[in-house]
């Protein structure tokens, strides 16, 4: 199994907003963490992450448990995270701003074919190549986050963290994000989403996991979630 989360529970200040979330990625999954807004599927990301720090549980990552670790020590570790902000940075180019993901050490604990170097990421997203040189801050939306999304790549992870990449995009692009993250994990990057497209989420996903108020409701797979009306209706219809 490459991530394991075991009862974690973070708060902010007072406010427990995750209760005990368990849930696991195993290695070559895409894994969608679903739920109406302010369920606590962001903070389970950042928690895993290393942005916010849980107060108790278990983050397994490869085996090793890295709960309460630093954000730096996480993606080193392997992890990538692409945030629903994006977090580009505007004032620099497509290629700088690529060339800012690269990660020490990383790309040599992966097999030379699967090493995601320039060449290869242009090959995933071709308009990056087209605006090599353009500044993040004149991109599109959906360019900004096919950008995020790369240079998260350019770590080399071996597990992506990604969410709500299609807030804010046109239907068009939302194709075309949804696409990119299917090559990614056919590519071999495993992958847990958060996202409020529920069709695009079940399009890609093989497993669902759907969060109540700050637990987890619903584990299982999405042919078995499309069994259960009620319990889509209980935790994703508004």
């Amino acid at each position: 199994m490459l991530l394991e989360v075991k009862a974690l529970n973070t708060f902010y200040g007072a406010s427990h907003v995750l209760q005990g979330i368990s849930l696991n990625v195993n290695q070559g999954e895409l894994v969608a963490l679903l739920g109406r807004n302010g369920m606590g599927k962001s903070t389970t990301l950042k928690s895993i992450m290393g942005l916010v720090r849980p107060k108790s549980g278990e983050i397994l990552f490869q085996g090793r448990n890295i709960a309460g670790r630093p954000s730096h020590q996480v993606a080193r570790r392997g992890i990538g995270y692409v945030p629903e902000e994006r977090a580009i940075f505007p004032t620099l180019s497509v290629l700088d701003n690529l060339l800012l993901g690269v990660k020490a050490g990383r790309a040599g604990k992966r097999k030379s074919h699967s090493t995601w170097s320039l060449g290869r990421v242009y090959e995933h997203f071709p308009i990056l190549k087209e605006r090599i040189d353009s500044k993040g801050v004149h991109l599109s939306g959906g360019e900004q986050q096919m950008l995020t999304i790369a240079r998260t790549l350019m770590g080399n992870p071996d597990l992506l963290l990604v969410d709500e990449p299609m807030e804010g995009l046109s239907p068009l692009m939302v194709k075309e994000v949804r696409d990119i993250l299917a090559e990614v994990n056919k590519a071999g990057v495993s992958i847990l989403l958060v996202e409020h497209k529920i069709k695009v989420a079940l399009f890609l996903a093989s497993r669902v996991y759907l969060m109540g108020k700050a637990h987890v409701g619903f584990a299982g797979t999405k042919e078995e979630l499309e069994s259960k009306p009620e319990i889509k209706a209980k935790y994703l219809e508004v």
